[in-house]
This record gives C-alpha cells, structure tokens and sequence, in this order.
C-alpha cells in the first residue's frame, strides 16, 4: 500500500512540541530577580531616609531647580565636571581648618576627621534614596570634605572665623547667591548629624557659648529672607534631617501643626482671588514671621508678605518635592503651594496680589510668577482633609457660597469697584429718579388740573 497523506496529516495534528526555554535568558531573568533596586533602594522607604533623587515628573515640569549649579554636597553629584571649580575649593576649606585646629590645643589631624566619620557611614547611607556606589573609604572621605567645607562656610559668613585676604569665593559676589540655591536643593545634601558632628569637632575653645549650627545656618541664609535677627537667635531645631528640613522647619510656626484627627471629609480648594473678590472676600498683608500663617474672618483673608525671587523659587521647589517624597514629613509648603496655585490664574491675579503687598515681585513678569507658581501646584498630592489650612478651605469656601454675600459683593463689584463705573451708575440712578419724578407729576397733573 502507497502513504496516504490524509493519514499523515492526522498524525502530524497529534504531535505535542516542546517549548525550549532559552538558558541565557532565564538566567539574566533570575539575576533580575536577585539583584536590589538601585534608582529607588528598599531603604527610601524607611522613615530614616530624607534624601532623594527628584522624581522624573517634577523634573519635567520645572526644569534643573532641583540641581547643584556650582557646588556638589553629597554622593548624587558629586564628581560632577561641571562643579569642578569650587571641588578644588572644598579642599583648600579643608586645609585651612586643619591648620586652625592642629594650632590650637586640640591638635586635631585629618585621620581624626576620618575616624570621627566612620562610624556614622552606615547611618548615613542609609539617609539615601538610591543605592551609593562609593567604597566605605571613598564615602567616608566626601562626607568629610563635603562637610567640612559646609561648615567652614558657615563659620566665615557667620563672623565666626574670618576669610582670607582676597578670598574669591568673597570677593565675587554671584557665588554667594549660586550658594544659597545650591545648599538648599533636595539632592544636594548630607545628613545633618554629620554635619553637627564635625561642627562640634572643630569647635575652638572658647567656641562653646558661640552660635549652634543651626544658627550659623539661619543666619548664612538671612540674607535672603531677611527675617528679625531676634527670630534667628532663638530658632531652635536639635532634629533636622538636613540643611533644607532645617530651613523648612524654621518656617512652620507654633500652633500650626497639620491636624491628627480630621474634622471635615469633604474639603475643596477655594476659588481664585478674582471670583473671591467678586463675592466680597478681601486680601490683606499679615504680619506674622512666616508666610506659612494665614488667617480667615468676616470676609477677610490676611497673608503675610512673601518675596518671590530666584532662591525663594528653589526653595519652594524643592521643598514640596521633599514633602512629597519623605514619608514622616508635614506637608506645609505642598499645602501653601497649593493655596497660591487656587488663588492665582491669571498675570492679573498676580498683580491684584502684587498690589496688596501679598507678594514682592522678584522674579519677572507678573505672567512669569503666575506660570511658576501654576508648575509648583502640579502633580502633587496631600490629603486636603488633613493639612493645616483645611479649616481656612471651609471656612473661605462657606463663605463664598453664601448667596447674600455673592449678590452684594457682586452688585459694589460691578458699579462700585472704579470711578467711572461709579459715576456711571450714579447717572443712570439719577435720569432714573428723574424719569419717576416726571411721571409723578405728569400724573399729578392729570388727577388734579389747576
């Protein structure tokens, strides 16, 4: 008998072919699985770490703000050839504060500084949110110089230690500005016990009843937000994480702690100023030492003055991004941005604001500001039933929804708010009483003739 094919083809539909799993690729797979994450370690999420790389999102909204521009403090940038310039000044920091301590009776060599370091390396690394590749001794050796240098900076522009004759870093006055955005940029930072580690070091007899660290840092940055030296003084904060917990702290007062037990489950944000402003809700400056202290009553909303410029942008900045990633932190600055983001649309937003001494205008444009502060509102997230100012978005909001208000702020809005509105409304009030006069007497006339 011939082969059937038919019968073949039947045979062949019975066949069960075996799948062959390629041995390269299910190992690559398996390392995948065995290897930890690098970009996001497992310890960002622990309440230790503070530091974090920026997330792409916010990134791409605003930029570099979140970037060193002169200056690396910390393992995500450094060896950076862009900030080449100031590494070199870390170093001569470094050596002019070895000679003053090994001048005086401490005697203090570079091996202290290390040993001094070492032990807080584990501590510290885990205060990162990505995995540091440096060896023990190699993040050892950045911890103190990066921290060294810090300090010494703090002590020179503190008055503590003076500069050397014709200092550049002095002299040239664009890098104290280039400074004061740097230190404050989220992954630009050391832990602050290292720093308070080595402060308390090298800290010269006689040193003792000088300014604490935390001082020294409000004070290096005082000149940009120019508050009472009173305030400075006093602030004390024996905890900060860094040099920007530190700076953010300093801004949330007593008394305005975000609330443990919400008293409302339904809370929106308020309307812009200019539909506030049409149902009778008024702004005025506040004169309280924060701007984070905003007040509501009778239809009034007091805001203290905040100057918008180049580092209080960067410090607002990178301070919701901090907010946004480290999971213990209040999350003041995330809810003030937000406010601002509410209250403002439009350049004529910011002029009203510019206007009632709300915000000083640094930055740019009025169309500038409103852009930066529409980008600082976006893709952020807080739990608006639980933030400081819930009982302000209620209360702001029961207030705009009263129709009485909304209808008499309204009408003083439109026929009241200029002269020429004013006058024109006047005319028209009087043609009217005219007109009715008229009528009166036309009927008068008629009922009862001369």
């Amino acid at each position: 008998m011939g082969d059937n094919p038919i019968e073949d083809d039947r045979k062949d539909e019975h066949v069960v072919k075996i799948w062959q799993v390629n041995k390269e690729r299910l190992t690559r797979m398996q390392q995948k699985i065995a290897d930890t994450p690098r970009i996001l370690s497992r310890s960002a999420g622990k309440s230790s770490c503070c530091i974090f790389k920026v997330p792409q999102s916010l990134i791409d909204i605003n930029g570099r703000c979140y970037q060193p521009h002169i200056v690396s403090v910390g393992p995500f940038h450094h060896g950076d050839p862009r900030l080449r310039m100031i590494e070199e000044h870390k170093w001569r920091f470094l050596g002019t504060l070895l000679k003053r301590t090994q001048q005086a009776d401490k005697g203090l060599s570079l091996e202290d500084f290390l040993r001094a370091a070492q032990p807080l390396e584990a501590e510290a690394r885990e205060c990162y949110s990505a995995t540091i590749h440096f060896s023990g001794d190699e993040f050892i050796e950045m911890l103190v110089l990066d921290g060294c240098f810090v300090i010494e900076l703090f002590r020179k522009f503190g008055g503590v230690v003076p500069f050397e004759a014709d200092d550049p870093l002095l002299s040239m006055s664009w890098v104290y500005s280039f400074f004061l955005r740097d230190l404050i940029r989220l992954e630009n930072q050391i832990p602050f016990f290292v720093l308070q580690c080595l402060f308390d070091l090298t800290r010269m007899p006689g040193e003792e009843s000088g300014p604490s660290l935390s001082n020294l840092t409000l004070k290096f940055f005082n000149n940009a937000l120019q508050r009472s030296d009173e305030f400075v003084n006093k602030f004390q904060n024996p905890t900060p994480k860094h040099l920007l917990d530190l700076l953010r702290t300093s801004f949330i007062p007593d008394g305005y702690e975000e609330p443990t037990q919400s008293k409302y489950t339904n809370t929106h944000v308020i309307q812009c100023i200019s539909k506030l402003r049409r149902a009778g809700i008024r702004l005025k400056p506040g004169s309280e030492e924060s701007f984070l202290v905003i007040k509501f009553s009778r239809g009034v909303m007091e805001m203290p003055t905040i100057t918008i410029d180049d580092f209080m942008s960067s410090f607002l900045l990178n301070c919701v991004a901090y907010e946004q990633c480290h999971r213990d932190c209040s999350k003041h600055m995330t809810t003030y941005a937000t406010l601002l983001d509410c209250l403002i649309n439009t350049a004529k937003d910011v002029e009203y604001l510019c206007d009632r001494n709300i915000i000083e205008n640094y930055f740019g444009a009025d169309a500038e500001v409103a852009r930066f502060i529409n980008n600082m509102g976006k893709d952020v997230s807080f739990d608006i039933d639980m933030c400081y100012l819930s009982e302000l978005f209620n209360e702001v909001n029961h207030y705009y929804r009263n129709h009485w208000h909304v209808h008499w702020a309204s009408f003083k809005y439109t026929y009241f708010n200029t002269p020429w509105s004013f006058i024109s409304a006047l005319a028209a009030f009087v043609l009217l009483a005219l007109t009715v006069a008229q009528t009166l007497f036309t009927i008068i006339a008629y009922v009862r003739p001369p």
